[in-house]
């Protein structure tokens, strides 16, 4: 099985642990990754208040580079979930609207690059949950979990606007990979709630309330499993200041999902990058 590979700006830079730990869950499942060539930024949330276009090509450009690679491979695995949302959205677009996309084509035309809508964008809780699923997982455990009470968190852009793999309302495609280690599912309510994403650089003070009610809310649990960047980052990179303001212990451990799963196959955590956490993993390391 092969899949077609996106990591994102965030992968190779703050969310790396995120990028090695997805790259050593597949090569333990036997799946291969097979990134895509000179791939470039898919535009983050910076390109559409410049231009509408740019916001399109800049993604479709990777889509395009993808269509030129191998023709057997049909998905392109993406787990950052922005990244999955900009690429998502460039080929919805373009594939409903013919005059967008010889628009966009005109602007890959001077690197011999052409869109046709080939390829499928995928997420990595997708691919994980749909492709894989729980029993297929199940088959690669030897290291139970059952010591650990899960939190599984989903974050806004991996589910929505479009409807794909869950309900984006009440999702449930991470719990039954989870349970399949032999952890438990912390009893919450916060799975979908905003983390603020951005809004943590401009409006820190309502980022970090919003922070609080999330880490409040996994009260009990062993850690908080993540599918997204900024939300890993908000998470687990505010713990001490949202504690003191909170007048509360708000500290939890904030894993990528490959992390929790890679450590129930028994990957080594260095091999996970779990070190790189920026909140304290010490009960997983």
């Amino acid at each position: 099985m092969k899949y077609l590979y996106y990591p994102g700006c965030s992968l190779e830079g703050t969310a790396v642990e995120y990028n090695i730990s997805t790259r050593a869950l597949f090569d333990a499942l036997g799946i291969e990754l097979v990134e895509i060539k000179d791939w470039t930024c898919c535009g983050a949330s910076a390109a559409e208040a410049q231009s509408e276009l740019l916001s399109i090509a800049l993604p479709a450009r990777n889509l395009a580079i993808a269509e030129s690679m191998e023709e057997s491979i049909e998905d392109i695995l993406v787990p950052c979930s922005a990244c999955y949302l900009n690429l998502r959205r460039a080929a919805e677009e373009t594939r409903k609207d013919p005059e967008l996309l010889a628009k966009v084509n005109k602007v890959l035309e001077p690197e011999g690059l052409e869109l046709k809508g080939l390829k499928r964008v995928r997420h990595l809780l997708d691919v994980l949950s749909s492709d894989i699923g729980a029993i297929g997982l199940a088959e690669h455990i030897n290291k139970t979990m059952d010591r650990y009470s899960v939190a599984p968190y989903y974050g806004c852009q991996c589910l929505r606007p479009y409807v794909v793999f869950d309900d984006p309302e009440a999702p449930t495609s991470m719990e039954p990979l989870i349970l399949a280690t032999g952890a438990r599912i912390q009893d919450w309510h916060m799975a979908t709630k905003c983390c603020g994403a951005s809004l943590m650089n401009i409006k820190p003070e309502i980022a970090q309330e919003m922070v609080a009610s999330i880490l409040s809310g996994a009260s009990g649990a062993d850690a908080i499993v993540t599918v997204c960047p900024m939300c890993q980052m908000n998470l687990e990179g505010y713990q001490n200041q949202i504690s003191r303001s909170a007048h509360k212990d708000l500290h939890c451990a904030i894993l990528y999902l490959p992390q929790f799963l890679g450590l129930a196959m028994g990957i080594e955590s260095r091999d996970l990058s779990l070190e790189m956490n920026l909140s304290n993993p010490s009960a997983f390391l």
